[in-house]
């Protein structure tokens, strides 16, 4: 019975990550989502796994029918995850939304938890059903919650590695689905043995049957292709549609034109794309260089950007596009314009992050192209930062030039709008000596250290155009000469006045913050002025917020001793919501110096539940020795503290050499989750003093566990990291900590 035990907390451990990654992927591309729209999705899973260990541990107390309830809980958890997941590709056509069209946060929260709700719900459940049950078994209360913690942390290390080698590469969405679902039957009828109700038993096998003759009659075939039909139904006709380990891409026709959706958002239409951008992005750059022969792109360049590049006398185009898919599919699916560029012998293609490759690349460039068409998450936002923007000025060759391009308006400038683009802008003006500025719906920069592109002029462009032969469909002698009139200049410069002085950087991406206030003011005023709201959050009004938390707490317990335990689950809150914020942040930096490279992500992801899980079994079978265990967890607590300050220091004296550092950066993943993994099961000890409330304990201290987690994810990336920056990010966790240790520090008597 132990090592069946053991496998069923691995499986579910295993399929509760791969169910949240199924459904995040797939939401993502209903959502056109960034961070935020993540945030959402985790923090509505996190809280519905918390509500179901806190409800279902509390109600598992009072039943006799342990074993039924797993079982039917397990049976809810499986049989659901295919149904949601067709739900995640249909749900926009029931409600009367196009593909394609984005939401308000209010619909994507709504919709990602009625979705997430049944199967978060179930799993959070089975912690505190399991653990009841295993403590029942071997008569071990504390030990069994900290054992169970630990091998569902195993069980999702698995599932991570499995989902990264294995499900991804080669299964489709409703595969995966259906051989957890499987796997979750199977445990369902080994435990049926001990289940004394026989209709159980009856439902429990005929399920399993059915589900099993469905996966062998091609049913996940079936659902695979109907639901992506309903999906796009009105985007043309489907050509293709494929997963990769970075993304989701799929091919649609209407009519002449086919267009190429990346994660919902459509990125490429050929072979007539959008004439106006693809040659004044192309053109101004290069006619602003007296002589260019060599490009670099990064991202975005298919589809009409290097079809113009290439009517200019450039000698080689360097192509950085990171999915290795979207330009295979650009081959399968080829127009006269991409196989035009991609047959090219000037033109190499790199499918490797655009970042990395300036960083590494030996060779130099006339102009370097930025195709993202602005900082929208913290992914995107390390092309748009100081540091950034170092690393390509070293990648220019004399009189080089960057372009990139931001959100813009020539009617209506809002503030957001207007810091968004100036702590961009000043970001440049720190790394160049000369910054053009072509403001139109989009803004163009062109950054120099070289005044000639100051001087260029709607002539000379006129004049370029002519001595090289280049023929242009918009660009003629009244376009250039209104586009670069200089009265524009000046109305930027009145328009824009008031604009910040902050710089956008790697550790402090402002900008994906006023971003996201700009882009929430399309869908819901009132949220985008809660986020303004919350854009003037410092150190001091997280001290004071923290300070306020610790003295209602202090005088509630004071008054209130029958409810002391609540320090530790206030303890272990704060633990969730650490181990959450310093994952999100160790695994921003390791992408802003080493490239979204998604294999080794997962990979560092393990090593973080691994210190997890060595911690959580190393303090499980030590539970017995230990004396003085609240000792022991306050000395935890300032471990946690020393941790946040020497991240800290980290960064604020070593992060410019962090990127020479892999194996130090690696290694910090590890010790948060050993830390977190130590925690938990000494919490559950102290909190519990006999196995009658097994359940419920293990219920109250896992929805605090995620109840941090939840805060975490919800403003890591939309107000911690963007406003407050890495450094003061780490600094605000210290207090929080501080705050946890004085409430356990004022209780330690009542233990």
């Amino acid at each position: 019975m132990g090592l069946m035990f053991i496998f069923t907390i691995l499986i579910i451990g295993l399929s509760g990550i791969v169910a949240q990654v199924l459904l995040l992927r797939e939401l993502l591309v209903s959502f056109n989502g960034n961070e935020l729209t993540i945030g959402i999705i985790l923090g509505n899973w996190l809280m519905a796994e918390a509500l179901g260990a806190l409800l279902i541990g509390r109600l598992i107390e009072r039943t006799k029918a342990k074993l039924e309830t797993f079982v039917i809980l397990e049976i809810v958890f499986a049989l659901t995850l295919p149904l949601f997941i067709y739900a995640c590709r249909t749900f926009k056509g029931a409600i009367g939304i196009l593909p394609g069209q984005v939401l308000g946060l209010k619909e994507i929260f709504y919709v990602s938890l009625i979705i997430t709700l049944p199967m978060a719900f179930c799993h959070g459940a089975l912690f505190s059903v399991v653990s009841k049950i295993r403590a029942s078994f071997f008569k071990d209360a504390g030990g069994s919650i900290g054992k169970v913690y630990s091998y569902e942390t195993i069980g999702a290390i698995i599932g991570g590695i499995a989902l990264t080698y294995v499900f991804i590469p080669y299964f489709n969405s409703f595969q995966m689905a259906f051989i957890i679902t499987l796997a979750n039957l199977i445990l369902v009828l080994f435990f049926l043995r001990s289940v004394p109700r026989r209709w159980l038993k009856f439902l429990s096998w005929g399920i399993a049957a059915a589900v099993l003759s469905l996966s062998l009659g091609g049913f996940p075939g079936y659902l695979q292709h109907s639901s992506i039909q309903q999906q796009w139904k009105k985007t043309g006709r489907i050509l293709d549609y494929r997963n990769s380990v970075y993304g989701n891409i799929m091919v649609t026709k209407k009519g002449e034109q086919d267009t190429f959706f990346y994660n919902g958002i459509p990125i490429i239409t050929t072979p007539y794309p959008d004439i106006t951008f693809v040659e004044e992005f192309a053109h101004f750059a290069l006619l602003s260089h007296p002589d260019p022969k060599e490009v670099l792109v990064i991202t975005a360049g298919a589809g009409g950007l290097i079809n113009e590049i290439l009517k200019q006398p450039v000698i080689k185009i360097d192509y950085a596009e990171l999915d290795p898919l979207l330009i295979k599919l650009l081959k399968e699916y080829p127009s006269e314009l991409t196989n035009g560029e991609l047959s090219d012998s000037r033109v190499f293609v790199h499918n490797l992050d655009g970042r990395l490759l300036v960083r590494v690349s030996p060779y130099t460039y006339d102009v370097v192209f930025l195709g993202l068409s602005g900082p929208s998450d913290l992914s995107t936002n390390r092309f748009f930062t100081r540091e950034f923007f170092r690393l390509v000025k070293k990648r220019l060759n004399p009189g080089g030039i960057l372009t990139l391009r931001l959100p813009g308006s020539l009617t209506y400038v809002s503030q957001e709008l207007k810091d968004l683009n100036y702590c961009i802008l000043n970001a440049l003006f720190v790394n160049f000596s000369y910054v053009r500025i072509i403001p139109g719906d989009y803004n163009i920069f062109l950054a120099s250290d070289s005044g000639g592109i100051m001087q260029v002029t709607a002539d000379i462009c006129q004049e370029r155009l002519a001595h090289r032969e280049i023929k242009t469909n918009i660009l003629t002698p009244a376009y250039l000469d209104y586009r670069l009139h200089p009265r524009w200049l000046k109305w930027f410069k009145q328009s824009y006045s008031g604009a910040t002085t902050k710089l956008n950087q790697d550790l402090r991406p402002f900008a994906v913050f006023e971003m996201l206030i700009f882009w929430n003011k399309q869908f819901s005023s009132g949220i985008a002025r809660a986020l303004a709201f919350w854009g003037r959050l410092d150190l001091k009004i997280i001290s004071i917020i923290l300070a306020f938390i610790s003295l209602a707490l202090f005088y509630f317990l004071l008054y209130r001793p029958k409810f002391k335990k609540l320090a530790l689950a206030y303890g272990i809150a704060t633990t969730g919501l650490f181990a959450m914020l310093v994952n999100l942040m160790l695994l921003f930096i390791f992408q802003v110096f080493y490239g979204y490279v998604y294999h080794m992500l997962g990979i560092l992801m393990s090593v973080f539940m691994a210190g997890i899980a060595i911690g959580g079994l190393l303090i499980s079978r030590a539970l017995e020795k230990i004396r003085d265990g609240l000792r022991l967890f306050i000395n935890l607590e300032v471990a946690i503290v020393i941790f946040c300050l020497f991240l800290a220091a980290v960064l604020y004296k070593f992060a410019p050499v962090l990127h020479n550092l892999p194996v130090l950066l690696s290694a910090l993943f590890f010790v948060p989750g050993f830390l977190v993994g130590l925690e938990f099961p000494l919490a559950a000890k102290l909190y519990l003093r006999d196995r009658r409330h097994t359940g419920q304990t293990a219920g109250l201290l896992y929805f605090a566990d995620l109840l941090g987690g939840w805060i975490a994810g919800l403003l890591a990336g939309v107000v911690l990291l963007p406003v407050l920056g890495l450094f003061q990010t780490c600094l605000a966790l210290v207090l929080l900590k501080i705050s946890s240790i004085f409430l356990l520090w004022t209780n330690k008597t009542r233990f």
